[in-house]
């Protein structure tokens, strides 16, 4: 039994358009994107062209011959079968889950701001801080879709396209005035420094910044017309995704030196550069609280997006029947309740690495290839229905036949490949204590959670 819709179809083209860009367009990420000064531009194009656009058209192709609640579960279930559906399902949900301490260690460094500073490498606050807002994100998503929805929209424009905007625009003006930059925008810049492989380590986390897209289709069947309005979301979002991402990073490394760069603090160090330049430091506390809000927008979209998807899971399996409960607004409470337990336990990491930085590092680079793997599925899955389901009518639909498809969702699963192997490499930026140890933990955390839905299999599947 699938997730009924919600009543009065809520969801617009608008609400769409609203829900992918605060998913994917994070601030979160700029930092790390930051990291390659002006070659950030060249990985962003290149991530868009073998990533970002394929993922674009395969959720557009894929959302409107399946227009129903439950997004790429439905999807790869359709095209390999339940067994397959759950893997999927449970690694976007599981590296989501991964995610969440990194979300809120963002959160917890710009609230620093506003008290100490010094308190971004404080253990014991950057743990408190990010318990204390997941349960709170956790809580307004118990309240049902229309109210998460009504966070959503307020978060993406006041918390994350404003800021993003506004530290844009910041760039473009310290440059039109003639004051120094930190970064030379020159051709040899351009393209980036591969004499050193560590250098490519950061390109894992720009793939993850340009994540997302894909999970406004677990909404599909509470929009009023999702052939139409789905395709004409993702295309409006993309623009506005990619553009503000670079503009943003951009701004970043024209007043913070590379080397300088905190993977926590990087962009309210930037802003405070800014209004300190311009005589405008009141405005520092204001834009602390603004991302503070898109922050907590941003995780309140995905903390109940994969839930609701492996909601239909449970639903369709003999899992146990706590993960099956929902509250009176049609949320699974259940499985919210049992993700909150799971990143408590996963914020121990912010005890084990040497540093803050270094565990918002590590949590993110296995976020991001957990990702992937998932990614990967999708890609495959868009293949194999084209095959299966030719006659399914598809409102958008990728040209060039079987040929067109298999060259698009091809380029995606080499892409993920290629990246999940980047992401084994340290980045000499970070400290991230003995080697061996940061191997062990990205190795083991992918072993762990693949293998647990193939254990599970056996005794919750029908």
């Amino acid at each position: 039994m699938a997730i009924s819709r919600a009543p009065g179809k809520p969801l617009t083209t608008f609400s769409l358009i609203m829900i992918n860009i605060i998913a994917v367009d994070s601030l979160r990420n700029l930092t790390a994107g930051a990291e390659y000064g002006f070659a950030l531009v060249f990985f962003y194009l290149l991530a868009a062209a073998i990533f970002f656009i394929p993922t674009i058209l395969i959720s557009a192709e894929l959302a409107t011959g399946w227009p129903t609640t439950g997004g790429v579960y439905v999807w790869v279930r359709e095209a390999f079968g339940p067994r397959w559906g759950f893997m999927t399902i449970w690694l976007q949900w599981i590296y989501n889950i991964v995610w969440y301490p990194t979300i809120f260690t963002f959160m917890a460094g710009v609230v620093a701001y506003l008290i100490d500073p010094a308190l971004v490498n404080n253990k014991a606050y950057m743990l408190s801080i990010v318990l204390f807002a997941f349960w709170g994100t956790t809580l307004i998503n118990c309240l049902g879709l229309k109210t998460a929805n009504w966070v959503t929209t307020c978060g993406a424009l006041g918390g994350t396209l404003l800021p993003m905007l506004l530290i844009a625009g910041l760039g473009i003006i310290w440059l039109a005035l003639g004051k120094p930059s930190q970064v030379h925008f020159s051709k040899h810049n351009f393209f980036p420094d591969l004499t050193h492989v560590a250098n490519l380590a950061f390109l894992t986390n720009i793939f993850f910044s340009l994540m997302g897209m894909e999970m406004s289709g677990v909404h599909a069947g509470d929009v009023a017309n999702p052939q139409r309005d789905y395709p004409r979301a993702l295309t409006i979002s993309a623009v506005i995704i990619l553009s503000t991402l670079i503009l943003s990073c951009l701004a970043i490394t024209i007043v913070i030196p590379v080397k300088q760069l905190n993977l926590v603090s990087g962009l309210m160090d930037a802003f405070a550069v800014f209004f300190n330049a311009y005589h405008m430091g009141w405005m520092i506390p204001v834009i602390a609280i603004l991302i503070v809000l898109g922050s907590f927008s941003g995780a309140a979209v995905w903390v109940v997006g994969p839930a609701r998807g492996l909601q239909i899971a449970a639903e369709e399996t003999t899992l146990p029947a706590y993960l099956k409960k929902v509250n009176n607004q049609d949320m699974p409470v259940g499985i919210l309740l049992v993700q909150g337990v799971i990143v408590t336990a996963l914020c121990a990491v912010f005890i084990i690495m040497p540093t803050v930085n270094g565990a918002y590092w590590v949590l993110s680079n296995l976020t991001a290839q957990l990702a992937l793997i998932f990614y990967i599925l999708m890609f495959a899955a868009a293949i194999c229905l084209r095959i299966k389901h030719p006659r399914i009518e598809r409102t958008f639909k990728i040209p060039g036949g079987i040929w067109g498809i298999s060259i698009v969702g091809g380029v995606g699963i080499f892409a993920c490949l290629g990246a999940i192997v980047i992401g084994f490499l340290p980045p000499s930026q970070v400290e991230i204590g003995k080697i061996m140890h940061y191997e062990l933990i990205l190795m083991g955390g992918m072993a762990i959670f693949c293998l647990i839905p193939w254990l599970l299999k056996r005794w919750c599947l029908a």
